[in-house]
């Protein structure tokens, strides 16, 4: 009878383990189902805000007369991409004023810059997103780092050999 009855509590047990788990996995498919298209879709705002830039930068388009209408469409196009990405819990990740956090940036330069903190982000390269609290694209950044002259680089290169060789006993 106790062996029926301890069998009876850990089916029980397992079904309820199971039914949390089918739970979280219906959550999670309604939730981050859409993940690789909105992934794939930040490639579409991507090349129009390129469009944009590379259109005004362009010596010969800056003479046509209906630029500044085309340019006036393609930033309502990118408005409306960027509510529907809101609609959709899909948010840029924040690099201005912020220090570097290697969970949702990603350093593709450190700049020497004696004003800045070390760590700080001092240029965005390429903005990031996050789908709720996932991450969907690292934000492409550059870091700031001190300046060192190469004198202090030498002889931090010195002092560690020599510390190196003192070490090292003779035979």
């Amino acid at each position: 009878l106790k062996q029926s009855e301890d069998k009876l509590l850990r089916s029980l047990a397992e079904i309820e383990n199971q039914r949390r788990r089918f739970e979280k996995e219906i959550k999670d498919a309604f939730e981050f189902g859409s993940f690789n298209f909105a992934k794939e879709s930040l490639a579409i705002l991507d090349n129009l805000q390129r469009a944009k830039e590379a259109i005004k930068n362009d010596s010969i388009l800056k003479e046509n007369k209906d630029l500044d209408k085309f340019l006036e469409y393609i930033s309502i196009i990118e408005k409306d991409l960027i509510s529907i990405f809101e609609k959709n819990n899909i948010k840029k990740i924040i690099t201005q004023n912020v220090k570097f956090d290697p969970n949702i940036h990603q350093a593709m330069t450190e700049v020497e810059d004696n004003e800045k903190e070390t760590g700080s982000i001092i240029q965005e390269i390429q903005a990031g997103y996050m789908l709720g609290e996932r991450l969907l694209r690292p934000a492409l950044v550059s870091v700031a780092k001190k300046n060192n002259s190469k004198n202090e680089v030498n002889e931090e290169k010195k002092e560690k050999n020599n510390l190196v060789d003192s070490k090292k006993t003779p035979i």
